[in-house]
């Protein structure tokens, strides 16, 4: 450990004195340590940690004085512990700050060879302002640096080319080269700064956002709130279960006999083993019968619950909470029985609200779909699922984005099964137009807007494929 860092307890590290007891009991929010009649030097060690903190000689020399060295070793001991907690900040005044977010954090610098070495800011890097101060975090850290003058923003973005440790410092007022490799020795530790050569062929194959996004939704590398925390519980109202009608123009969808399926219907390992991507359809288009049947069997709602924390409901596929913030956008490019448009599905009456007819904007996303889908024939019915956002971020922190994912995969599936089993052609696709589907149906970008899309079709026969039937 080096012994130019100040060591200092996180700011949500308590520290309580008991006279009675004569014990000091250190707390985080998951973790208690009790010290029972603590010597003289330890507890002045642990006071100058909680304060102002100090240097390792600093607390050693304390430590030493009045314990001897048999207390030193004890202080050492429970410094390592404490910095294995993720309790401790290591310091480089006036610039930085790292800040530990685990509760197994680890600290520790590379040999570095100073005058020969170049270094560059991580590409998985970030600087954003949190609170008031400017704080630099990265998916590959345990730590996030909050940055204490404006001279360290100038270092960052130096960094975003090699830099020695002299070219680092020259022309930015106040910071020597000493302070400098200091600088560099935080950077290198908490993994926001690499030689040149370090990336492994792993993480050259994640893109910035996918890695952000994976360590931000799991646990293990932040200490942000996680879970269903109700974080706007009293300040805002929670959004509907039901989303409004779009418009007055509605058509009201057959509803299948579930009761005759359930006897009719292939068995679940013949549907399962029989699905596929089908972008092939028969020159005879899906019908509103058929399309009335999926949006029934995949998405309906089935019941719907009022509790003192908002509505909930039950659908045929699963979803965190019960919220079920999905919304699905039918366009119609050719179907029988209904006129070509933008539809919304009302999934508690089993409606198609009519939003546009087949504007530019609606040709715009089949042909999206189109091209996503490897240009074979446009899609019949364009399914556009959509997320309602802050019906989940309203209960959830920090997973509320990789619930919306995982709940389009089970609806993904959902709606291929039931495709299959129905003898239609489904074809889930990997990307979408999220601005241009916000545009088209008029809603806000962060409120909602586009997270999936899915396409339907008439399915050739064995008879077509025998005579190699195709669509002129």
């Amino acid at each position: 450990m080096l012994n130019y860092f100040t060591l200092s307890f996180r700011k949500e590290i308590s520290l309580r004195e008991l006279p009675e007891s004569q014990e000091i009991i250190l707390q985080s929010s998951t973790r208690k340590l009790t010290f029972n009649k603590p010597s003289a030097g330890l507890k002045t060690a642990v006071k100058t940690l909680y304060d102002t903190g100090g240097t390792v000689s600093k607390l050693k020399h304390i430590v030493q004085q009045s314990d001897g060295i048999y207390g030193l070793l004890k202080f050492h001991l429970y410094l390592q512990k404490f910095i294995s907690l993720g309790w401790i900040c290591h310091s480089v005044f006036p610039l930085a700050t790292a800040v530990p977010l685990t509760s197994d954090y680890q600290f520790s610098i590379p040999v570095v060879h100073w005058q020969e070495q170049c270094f560059t800011l991580s590409r998985f890097a970030y600087l954003h302002q949190v609170a008031g101060q400017m704080v630099l975090e990265s998916p590959l850290s345990q730590a996030q640096v909050t940055l204490l003058d404006w001279r360290t923003v100038a270092l960052v973005a130096k960094l975003s080319q090699p830099q020695t440790c002299s070219t680092l410092v020259s022309e930015i007022p106040g910071v020597t080269q000493e302070i400098g490799q200091q600088f560099l020795s935080l950077l290198l530790a908490t993994q926001m700064v690499f030689l040149p050569e370090a990336e492994n062929a792993a993480l050259a194959q994640w893109d910035f956002h996918d890695l952000l996004f994976h360590a931000r939704s799991r646990q293990g590398r932040h200490a942000n709130p996680i879970g269903d925390t109700y974080r706007f519980l009293g300040q805002i109202e929670p959004p509907p279960a039901i989303k409004p009608p779009m418009s007055e123009a509605v058509i009201q969808l057959y509803q299948p006999n579930l009761e005759y399926l359930k006897t009719t219907d292939s068995p679940l390992t013949y549907v399962l083993e029989k699905r596929r991507s089908l972008r092939n359809y028969h020159q005879t288009p899906i019908t509103i019968k058929q399309l009335g049947e999926l949006l029934y069997r995949s998405a309906r709602v089935k019941n719907l619950i009022n509790s003192e924390l908002g509505e909930y409901s039950n659908r045929p596929y699963p979803a965190g909470g019960g919220l079920y913030e999905l919304e699905l956008y039918p366009i119609i490019n050719t179907c029988q029985g209904i006129d070509s448009g933008l539809y919304h599905y009302n999934p508690l009456i089993h409606q198609l609200c009519r939003i546009s007819e087949k504007t530019k904007g609606v040709e715009a996303l089949l042909k999206e779909a189109w091209y996503a889908s490897g240009q074979q024939d446009m899609p019949q019915v364009l399914i556009v699922i959509s997320a309602r956002f802050q019906r989940l971020s309203w209960k959830y922190e920090s997973i509320a984005y990789s619930l919306i994912l995982k709940h389009v995969g089970v609806l993904y599936q959902t709606m291929y099964l039931v495709a299959t089993a129905m003898n239609i052609a489904p074809c889930a696709l990997g990307s979408g137009n999220a601005d241009l589907f916000a545009k088209v149906a008029g809603t806000d970008y962060y409120t909602e807007s586009s997270v999936g899309e899915f396409m339907l079709g008439s399915k050739f026969s064995a008879m077509d494929r025998a005579t190699g039937f195709r669509k002129t």
